[in-house]
């Protein structure tokens, strides 16, 4: 079967608008970005498009024009409730606020996005969705990124480049300094990491568009610019994935430590991650980590492996698995939206289940036992016809 791929070259920077602007160049319908964008933002901003020159060549830049005075700094619970259960843009946001919520120390619903929060920031990452939504993409990969050198001003003062926010979204990704300044932003990063499946250099298609997006400053030495190919790809069905599994024996790591290393591991995008308690010789009580991943992501994780645990070696193996296809619907929980994630095969959902983290969250501003909003969040999708063996539904208009 073919599939359209499109392939992020990231080698200057990234961040959204610049992302944005590359994906409109390629094709994408600037009527349809809007469209999006006005479903979340209540028409309290435009997207617009001029051409522009960086580094001698042509380039798009998107811009974000509010339509209202000072808009707020949101909390990650406040952007949730604008995106209402909208994938993968509320993918996107859960990322950025875990990875802020471990720099900062606090929980991901606490963060405030003082830098990212605003309603351009919303716009960027609904718009991006919309327009591979639109360009007919079903799979995303980017190369490695600069992410710049230097320092920063920020809300919290100065910081160093990378941004601790970047540096932590980067993590099992492919980064170099690429030159002077900011050169990514955590919204930008975090989009390519949850939009691209695999950090690799341009893969084999038929290549069928090509964009470039403006960032913001036109520096000398480099184009500050993201491009962005848009091809045909041939593969496997969707549910067909190439794998490896990554395993160590550890009997010395301190067990408080685990919790940790398998969140860490999981969020430099492991597909997944656990232990088995075993017993190695003279009796020894021991686990043995397992660590399953795309192929493009054994090299990162095993480093990760070797730098958080006590293992002085880890075994590899080449697997292949079969997975469902995934979407998401957003239901009404105490007032609330709760995403519910959809596992379907040919179309019929075979697995539902709400995001845990949303209903841990709801369940701590309510002051309520997760097991009973757990309880609620399952019939409220069973009301809203989210039922194994039903149909998947269309997804929302844009």
């Amino acid at each position: 079967m073919t599939q359209r791929h499109a392939w992020i070259d990231a080698s200057a920077g990234v961040a959204g608008d610049m992302l944005l602007g590359a994906l409109l160049d390629a094709g994408a319908s600037l009527a349809a970005v809007r469209k999006a964008v006005d479903q979340v933002s209540g028409g309290t901003v435009r997207v617009r498009t001029r051409e522009v020159v960086r580094g001698g060549l042509r380039a798009l830049k998107a811009e974000v024009e509010p339509l209202v005075g000072d808009p707020p700094h949101r909390t990650w619970a406040d952007v949730r409730g604008l995106l209402n259960g909208l994938e993968p843009a509320t993918a996107v946001f859960r990322r950025l606020a875990e990875a802020e919520g471990r720099v900062h120390g606090i929980p991901a619903d606490d963060v405030h996005f003082h830098e990212v929060g605003a309603l351009d920031a919303i716009a960027d990452v609904v718009g991006c969705c919309a327009a591979l939504a639109d360009l007919g993409v079903t799979s995303v990969s980017a190369g490695p990124v600069a992410v710049g050198s230097g320092f920063v001003r920020s809300a919290h003062g100065r910081l160093p480049v990378p941004a601790p926010a970047v540096a932590e979204l980067s993590v099992g990704w492919q980064v170099s300094a690429g030159g002077a300044g900011e050169l990514a932003t955590p919204t930008g990063m975090a989009l390519l990491r949850t939009l691209a499946g695999a950090c690799e250099p341009l893969p084999p298609m038929g290549l069928e568009a090509t964009g470039i997006g403006a960032g913001s400053r036109d520096p000398e030495g480099h184009a500050n610019v993201v491009r962005v190919l848009v091809g045909s790809r041939a593969g496997r069905p969707a549910e067909e994935q190439d794998a490896v599994l990554l395993e160590a024996n550890v009997d010395d790591l301190d067990p408080r430590l685990w919790p940790g290393v398998l969140s860490g591991l999981l969020a430099a995008g492991a597909s997944d991650a656990w232990l088995v308690p075993i017993v190695m010789k003279k009796g020894r009580p021991a686990h043995t980590l397992s660590v399953l991943c795309p192929p493009a992501l054994a090299g990162p994780l095993r480093e990760l492996i070797f730098r958080e645990t006590s293992t002085l070696g880890v075994r590899h193996s080449a697997r292949g698995k079969v997975a469902l296809r995934r979407s998401f619907a957003g239901v009404s929980v105490d007032g609330e939206t709760v995403a519910v994630k959809l596992a379907h095969r040919d179309g019929v959902i075979v697995q539902v289940m709400p995001e845990f983290e949303d209903v841990a969250a709801l369940a701590r501003r309510r002051g309520r036992p997760e097991r009973l909003v757990l309880q609620e969040a399952l019939t409220a999708a069973a009301a809203a016809g989210l039922l194994v063996g039903a149909e998947v539904p269309e997804p929302a208009d844009g």
